[in-house]
């Protein structure tokens, strides 16, 4: 059998289980599928979230999935394949062959961060390889810094990591040259320049000490800011025609929707990091209940119009009734 909800919410980050909150509190029948890979998770700890200020990813995801279960909502870990139009509904097709339907979407699934191709990068991430100064930056506060430069936004990465540390050096690696505006704003702030590129990540006993340079020199670091291409996890609404496209910024590939997270594709909502990269946690959650907030609403509309409709019909009937009634009694009257 096919399970029917209201609305599915796909992606079990704080877009996805604000949004799920927001609706079970609604009496709405939700249910939000899970694929268990947040981004965050190599972090120690959010930050910058008001009376959450440190939490451990993992702990703060549970305590929202309790939530979402205390209103009545649903929990499913799982992929979904594809997501494909059912009529008036969608059908959402899970890895191993479950479907479940669903009035509305939210898709809340964030996005892939792709790297420098930089051996070791990788393991590093989100530990002492980070990319934003507002998660990051009080705890890399002091320490020697290096910004790996990969396109247009590593200068401006540069400038802002100099606000929390004093000892900041711009690693040209792969990057344009620098434009002589730029060069003067990194030197005006004492950001020196690398100009050789990056060949591995050094690492000893547990922790970044540097990064090689191609030419074999090592650049002593104790953190490394590198910036991603993040790109939206949304291949599974391709069959809906909804795709994502380069962001305006040029950070990624993005799910573009309107302030509250309408889609093109009506019964179609997006919330958090697919649609907005820069989100952080708060705003991620924001965004989640925002949509929720639209979609109710949809559905309110939708319920009003049958409503009405449904109204409509019956005072049609018993009017109609009341008027053949009318012609049958007359007739009598007149013996007919």
């Amino acid at each position: 059998m096919t399970e029917e909800y209201e609305v599915v919410v796909i992606g079990g980050g704080a877009a996805g289980l604000s949004g799920a909150l927001m609706l079970a509190r609604a009496r709405r029948s939700v249910l939000v599928i899970d694929g268990g890979s947040p981004r965050n998770a190599p972090a120690d700890g959010v930050h910058g979230l008001l009376a959450r200020d440190g939490m451990p990813p993992a702990e703060l995801l549970a305590r929202g999935r309790d939530e979402v279960r205390r209103y009545g909502g649903h929990l499913l870990d799982g992929q979904v394949d594809t997501v494909t139009r059912d009529g008036e509904c969608f059908s959402v097709a899970l890895a191993g062959g479950r479907r479940v339907r669903a009035g509305r979407l939210l898709v809340a699934t964030g996005l892939v961060d792709e790297l420098p191709d930089v051996p070791g990068l990788r393991e590093r991430w989100g530990r002492d390889v980070v990319h934003c100064p507002y998660c990051h930056g009080w705890e890399v506060r002091d320490r020697p810094i290096g910004v790996l430069a990969t396109g247009p936004m590593s200068v401006h990465q540069a400038l802002l990591f100099r606000q929390w540390s004093d000892d900041v050096v711009f690693l040209r690696h792969t990057a344009p040259p620098l434009g002589d505006e730029q060069a003067e704003q990194l030197a005006a702030r004492g950001v020196a320049v690398v100009e050789s590129e990056v060949a591995s990540v050094e690492v000893v006993e547990d922790r970044l000490v540097g990064v090689r340079l191609r030419d074999g020199r090592l650049v002593a670091r104790e953190a490394l800011v590198a910036g991603p291409r993040m790109v939206a996890r949304a291949g599974f609404l391709a069959a809906l025609g909804l795709r994502a496209v380069e962001h305006p910024s040029g950070a990624g590939e993005h799910v573009p929707a309107d302030p509250t997270g309408r889609t093109e594709v009506p019964g179609v909502w997006v919330a958090g990091n697919v649609t907005d990269p820069a989100a952080q946690v708060g705003a991620a959650a924001a965004a989640g209940a925002l949509a929720a907030a639209a979609i109710n609403g949809d559905l309110v509309a939708e319920e009003t119009r049958r409503a009405v409709e449904a109204r409509r019909r019956d005072v049609f009937s018993a009017r109609s009734e009341a008027r053949v009634a009318e012609l049958v009694a007359g007739d009598r009257r007149h013996g007919l």
